[in-house]
């Protein structure tokens, strides 16, 4: 009973509430829409007033928020960059066949490229185109000048994982040595006695004094326990060199894919794997391969589609200056590119004669017209070599002075321009290279001969048909490359004994002169290197008055790459294979990586 008194005690309040209730409610709202009214809607007419203020905030916030966008940004770039890093198929294209991969056979570039990836020397040239170890920690010479002591590096091994040692370098010298063999390098090797004084030494005790001779030791070696069983007759066509050859270089052997129908059509690419035992480092591409085209057509198309990672040109495509995506590697060749003028040649025998035809040339303006910087040749040696002397050089430009010489010789000219001599006219054929560069030269030189009465024949050949015609010396004159690399000993071109046809001499001019013969040997047979500029004097001073050929310059070697290639440098060459020099350092993919 209490219970339900105190309910209905109750319910008049409730119902009081409620009703207060419902009245407050729209109370509230009015409230809301008056202060929305008064506080909002209406200052809208003073934002005419305060937009500058407005505006100045809202520029504020943007410039605040972009910094700190920048900011991270920058921290990101801190800590993190864009580097190169191990791994990739390096794929380069060379035009030509491969046919051998031994350091004793290898002459084309295809074979030349191979080897030298998969064979390792006892020296090589560095990124500054010195002599260093590659096999050997290095040499010493006796008190004779005759006998050298080469030391190998500790622990050096064959890709098939057996132990290198002093014993393949002397198999590998007396293969050359013999004549059964037919190595290429044979000529050089002759009367050299190479011994394995034990595993990890050798001697090389020469017939005379040979300053050049350590530069004569950067060819591959090859392994003696998988050769020696093989007659030094069969060492060319042994099946090791194009199967399965076995080196110690940077690169093994991994595979061959030949592919077309005909010789025209033929196609070949040689995969190798990094050899991880290699004693310069392990590599750090994951692959390279050499592709082998027929014809620079082939090559060219397969490097516009990107199929190449490099490409070795002889002629580089004139579109490629426009393509910032590819690199253009310009190496300086220790070289010289020449015209040789052919003494047996009635006309060219006239040393007059040669004198005006190397005085009417200016060899300055030929250099400029090439498209590259480059160095001119001034005579036997290259500038700066040992033995170089600038007051010994061929005569310097002046057509007036060319021009007088052949007057002085008794050459005159007729109605056409072109000088005769007892009825014969002043005339001969220049061979050279049928490519741009050769082309290039031979016109500049053709218009300086004729505007001193000179009527000059150019016929340019291929590779193979030029080879040929140097080896028979059909040519009057000869527009050709030779390398002279960094010893100054250039015997081979212009002794006497050199110009035999018989024995492939590369004495090109035929130039014989007694007094040249004389310094040219002593200046080989002698070590100390003052001496042998002493020595090398006389030839220079013959060289100078007989004026054999016209020194023109440095060739350079240009090596197309898509994207650069990290750890290629730039640098001089012997000849453009020592470009694999480092080869083991090359990267061709990046990555972002984080920095400490």
């Amino acid at each position: 009973m209490a219970r339900h008194s105190s309910r209905l005690r109750k319910i008049p309040f409730l119902r009081k509430f409620t009703s207060h209730k419902h009245q407050a409610e729209p109370s509230f709202g009015v409230r809301v829409e008056d202060a929305a009214e008064r506080y909002f809607f209406k200052r809208f007419d003073r934002l005419p007033v305060v937009r500058r203020f407005v505006i100045g905030w809202l520029l504020l916030f943007v410039l605040l928020w972009g910094c700190l966008v920048g900011q991270i940004r920058a921290l990101d770039g801190h800590f993190q960059s864009l580097q190169p890093i191990p791994g990739g198929i390096y794929t380069e294209g060379i035009v030509g066949d491969f046919t051998n991969a031994s350091p004793l056979y290898a002459t084309s570039q295809v074979d030349q490229s191979v080897s030298h990836l998969l064979f390792a020397s006892l020296f090589k040239y560095d990124d500054s185109n010195h002599l260093v170890g590659d096999l050997a920690s290095g040499y010493s010479v006796d008190s004779t000048g005759k006998v050298y002591t080469v030391q190998l590096k500790p622990n050096l091994i064959w890709q098939d994982g057996v132990p290198l040692t002093a014993q393949d370098v002397a198999f590998t010298y007396g293969i050359i040595q013999n004549p059964d063999a037919l190595s290429v390098l044979n000529k050089s090797w002759q009367g050299i006695k190479v011994a394995a004084v034990n595993d990890s030494s050798v001697t090389f005790t020469l017939p005379n004094v040979l300053g050049s001779f350590p530069y004569n030791m950067t060819n591959g070696i090859i392994p003696e326990h998988l050769l020696k069983s093989v007659a030094p007759g069969e060492m060319r066509s042994v099946s090791f060199n194009t199967e399965n050859p076995v080196g110690a270089g940077p690169f093994s052997w991994h595979t061959i894919e030949v592919t077309g129908e005909s010789p025209e059509t033929r196609q070949s690419q040689i995969a190798m794997s990094p050899f991880n035992q290699y004693n310069g480092g392990a590599p750090k591409l994951a692959s390279f391969v050499i592709h082998a085209f027929h014809n620079a057509d082939q090559l060219d198309a397969s490097f516009r589609k990107q199929e190449l990672t490099a490409a070795n040109f002889t002629d580089i495509p004139k579109d490629t200056a426009d393509n910032k995506a590819i690199v253009t590697n310009d190496f300086l060749l220790s070289a010289a590119d020449m015209v040789f003028f052919k003494q047996a040649n009635p006309i060219l025998a006239d040393v007059a004669v040669r004198k005006a035809l190397v005085q009417s040339v200016n060899v300055d303006a030929i250099i400029d017209n090439l498209g590259y910087a480059t160095r001119p040749v001034r005579g036997p040696f290259l500038l700066g070599q040992l033995g170089y002397d600038k007051t010994q050089t061929q005569p310097a430009f002046d057509t007036a002075v060319a021009a007088a010489k052949l007057d002085a010789a008794g050459w005159t000219p007729r109605g056409d321009g072109i000088r005769t001599k007892a009825g014969k006219p002043l005339q001969f054929t220049l061979y050279a290279q049928n490519m741009s560069e050769s082309r290039l030269v031979s016109d500049q030189l053709v218009r300086a001969w004729r505007s001193i009465g000179v009527k000059v024949t150019v016929r340019l050949q291929s590779s193979e048909d030029l080879q040929r015609s140097i080896a028979g010396r059909e040519y009057d004159a000869l527009l050709y490359g030779i390398s002279i690399g960094t010893d100054p000993d250039v015997f081979v071109y212009w002794h006497s004994s050199q110009y035999d046809v018989r024995s492939s001499g590369l004495n090109f001019a035929g130039y014989k002169s007694k007094a040249a013969d004389v310094s040219l040997e002593a200046g080989r047979t002698r070590i100390e290197p003052d001496l042998r500029v002493v020595k090398y004097k006389p030839f220079l001073q013959a060289w100078q008055q007989d004026t054999p050929a016209l020194g023109l310059y440095q060739p350079r070697f240009d090596y197309l790459t898509h994207g650069t290639v990290y750890g290629l440098k730039t640098h001089t060459l012997n000849s453009n294979i020592d470009r694999f020099s480092n080869v083991q350092n090359w990267e061709i993919r990046q990555a972002d990586i984080t920095n400490h």
